[in-house]
């Protein structure tokens, strides 16, 4: 059975910050859960970032619960290519990418690009003087 991995946005209303549904994707859906970025405090509205990963099947239901659930959700539609034949390594990018996706090995001084640590913001598209990031739309 193939697995499939998608990168989405919840965004949780004040009265759901403090239940287990997170624990429950994992366990009732057999989804594995990675969280990217969150903000998420009690008794207020939370957002958090993650990347879901298991069969299609699961996947749906796993949404079709957070929706039952009154958590609204987004789920990406685009992420970022680095034209690395482009790259001249200046670092430019990694000033504005705010989840350190993008950083430099200093010990080569060349650009690393960790993809599954990207917010998709796209700041780095408009950082690089070279245009080596751009933004890929799936449709």
């Amino acid at each position: 059975m193939q697995l499939q991995k998608i990168k989405l946005f919840m965004y949780f209303p004040p009265e759901k910050t403090d239940k287990p549904i997170t624990y429950r994707l994992v366990k009732d859906y057999d989804l594995m859960f990675n969280i990217l970025q969150a903000q998420i405090q009690p008794n207020k509205k939370g957002r958090l970032m993650a990347e879901l990963e298991g069969t299609a099947e699961n996947i749906e239901k796993g949404l079709q619960y957070l929706k039952d659930q009154g958590v609204q959700y987004r789920i990406f539609n685009k992420n970022i290519i680095w034209h690395e034949e482009k790259c001249v390594h200046c670092g430019a990018c990694t000033a504005v990418c705010p989840s350190r996706a993008l950083s430099m090995d200093r010990n080569e001084w060349k650009l690393t690009f960790d993809h599954s640590k990207c917010l998709i913001c796209e700041l780095c598209v408009k950082a690089c003087p070279l245009n080596a990031m751009d933004v890929n739309i799936f449709l």
